[in-house]
């Protein structure tokens, strides 16, 4: 049977971010275990720029004064700091996987108790491949989405505040360099997440449709070899794969060519960082040490 590219999800338009907000009933049950996630990720964000900043007054403190007395209490702050955060990453691993799973689950038993009361006639409009790519690599995307997407969005951003704020306070033009390399990760971002969402739209929608054709050849199989259609099927499925990978070809080079610029910026601000430290340094605003640990 040929695929038919105007059935199925092709002939609708990719979804919005707002349509996250549909499973909302889906997170409700899972509400205490996502605010642990949450807590668990800043309050490490928390201690990961705290060390530095013990470490710096350490250095800074009893080594530079040469005080012995006041090694140790800092060192072990340090220690356990550091055991606080493999703890804190630890913690929220392990309620992130309990209750993401426990989501896409609910997500799958309902979707395939809708597809079983739905009449014999969607069925037959629909091509099997593409609801199994819906009930499989959909729901993984969700799942990869509520337990680390969304999670390390806040995150982040949350990290990036608070690392300006503190270079703001320690030498005010590291905290603007670090605030202007922002603008440009974020609009690269913007400009490659409407690109990414179309080729990764087209690339779901051809694995379902290479899916279907698979499923529908090994189903009639008989059928197939007794009217001699064999070379016809294979050639459909030949092509069907090709248009595949040339999709998923494209795909990967737009995220190849979005994480080489991702990586880019952040090292040449860490030259800026530098250069502007060593000058913060010979001016006297900024010790070896702070400089040092500051940059990104």
């Amino acid at each position: 049977m040929p695929v038919d590219s105007s059935l199925g999800p092709q002939s609708h338009p990719p979804a919005s971010v707002t349509s996250l907000w549909r499973l909302r009933s889906y997170l409700r049950p899972h509400v205490p275990a996502l605010v642990i996630m949450l807590v668990t990720s800043m309050s490490g964000v928390v201690v990961a720029i705290a060390i530095p900043l013990v470490i710096k007054a350490l250095i800074d403190g009893p080594i530079d004064e040469h005080r012995s007395s006041g090694i140790l209490p800092l060192g072990l702050l340090v220690l356990g700091l550091g055991v606080l955060e493999a703890l804190l990453i630890w913690w929220r691993r392990w309620v992130q996987n309990k209750a993401v799973l426990a989501v896409e689950t609910a997500m799958r038993h309902d979707l395939y108790q809708r597809l079983q009361e739905l009449p014999m006639s969607f069925h037959s409009q629909w091509q099997s491949g593409q609801l199994l790519s819906r009930a499989t690599t959909d729901l993984s995307a969700i799942r990869r989405f509520f337990g680390f997407g969304m999670l390390f969005l806040l995150v982040n951003i949350t990290q990036v505040v608070v690392t300006t704020l503190v270079l703001l306070h320690m030498y005010w033009p590291l905290g603007l360099v670090v605030a202007a390399t922002s603008a440009p990760i974020v609009w690269l971002s913007m400009r490659f997440e409407k690109r990414y969402v179309v080729v990764s739209r087209e690339v779901q929608d051809q694995q379902g449709d290479l899916a279907t054709l698979a499923e529908e050849g090994a189903v009639g199989i008989r059928v197939i070899k007794s009217f001699g259609r064999s070379p016809h099927v294979g050639e459909q499925y030949d092509v069907a794969a090709r248009r595949l990978l040339q999709t998923s070809v494209s795909k990967v080079r737009l995220s190849a060519r979005f994480w080489t610029f991702l990586e880019m910026i952040p090292n040449l601000a860490v030259v800026v960082v530098l250069l502007l430290g060593a000058i913060g340094v010979g001016r006297g605003a900024l010790t070896p040490v702070s400089w040092s640990r500051s940059s990104p």
